[in-house]
């Protein structure tokens, strides 16, 4: 059976034009695994409270950060792409969850070359539902409906990998200033009935599962530990909440208009949810972040760039992928 590798990234607008963000946030805010209230709900929310002005406010953010070939996040996992086939010989394909290009494409394409044993390769390396789950629902609604002939395996969650963990901490190491008072891992946020969720089904399953928010503190416990950096050189915070449900804490953007008070003026932040430079790490933390921080009294803010097409990075999921396939 042939064998083929679909690396699969959260998605992005086509444009910048307030209809194209506005068709991706519907479709990103409708999977019920993002809001993950009742359909009628979840359509009320989205069509009457967040559509009508979050597109606009949304274009405005992407505009800034889009480049020549288009939205950062697309760009890079384009080139991510390209750099791993030259290293396979199976084919690698590239999907988002949401928007362009489809998983039904990714797919389509892989099956079009005789591919038949696929591998997803969903880019987060942490899991919860609203990332990496809605990306294995989707794929098998697609396997069941237009592929019922291949056969489907996907990557865990890699939060704790050692071989990611020195990729990342090495790819801090290489942009942490001199004397740095703080060093700032900023994950994406979730709602904490997430986290509860999760915690739910592990106990009724009897599964070791994880929580999102104890992978990310695992994260960051482990790459300071590789980087022998002392407790109070740094700390853990989540970032992008929406709506006025709690959200894991502590929240990226009070502590950047605490840290100032407390003698932080020499910054630094990654954003280890993220394998890829975005919206949230590029116009969120390395733009309104930075503002949020030095407008607080803070005097120098470093941000930490995303692994993107790292030539380690690359060759870690280099290895990954020739390990599947010669198995």
């Amino acid at each position: 059976m042939s064998k083929g590798i679909l690396l699969v990234n959260l998605g992005s607008p086509d444009s910048t034009d307030v209809e194209d963000v506005r068709t991706y946030l519907r479709e990103f805010l409708m999977d019920g695994k993002v809001i993950d209230s009742p359909w009628i709900i979840r359509k009320t929310v989205v069509e009457l409270f967040i559509l009508p002005t979050r597109p606009k406010k949304s274009a405005e953010a992407y505009k800034k950060i889009w480049t020549d070939q288009g939205s950062p996040l697309i760009v890079y996992s384009k080139i991510l792409r390209e750099k791993l086939q030259q290293q396979m010989d199976i084919p690698v394909g590239l999907a988002m969850r949401y928007k362009n290009p489809s998983i039904q494409n990714g797919i389509q394409e892989l099956y079009d070359q005789g591919v038949r044993d696929i591998l997803i390769v969903p880019l987060y390396p942490q899991y919860t539902m609203s990332s990496t789950e809605t990306v294995a629902d989707k794929v098998l609604e697609i396997q069941k409906k237009k592929f019922k002939d291949i056969n489907i395996q996907f990557v865990k969650a890699f939060y704790n990998h050692p071989d990611y963990i020195k990729v990342l901490a090495e790819s801090i190491r290489e942009k942490l200033p001199e004397n740095f008072d703080k060093l700032l891992f900023s994950y994406h946020g979730i709602p904490e009935r997430h986290d509860n969720k999760a915690l739910k089904a592990a106990k009724t399953s009897g599964l070791p599962i994880e929580t999102y928010r104890n992978q990310c503190f695992e994260t960051t416990r482990l790459v300071t530990d590789y980087l022998q950096l002392p407790e109070d050189k740094y700390t853990t915070s989540f970032q992008s909440r929406l709506g006025r449900d709690p959200w894991i804490k502590p929240y990226t953007d009070h502590l950047l208009e605490e840290f100032p008070a407390q003698g932080v003026k020499n910054l630094a932040v990654c954003t280890p949810a993220f394998v890829s430079d975005c919206l949230e790490t590029l116009e969120e933390i390395s733009m309104e972040g930075r503002e949020e921080f030095l407008k607080a009294g803070g005097e120098k803010f470093t941000y930490i760039p995303c692994l993107n097409d790292r030539e380690d990075w690359v060759n870690v999921l280099a290895k990954w992928l020739k390990g599947w396939q010669n198995n």
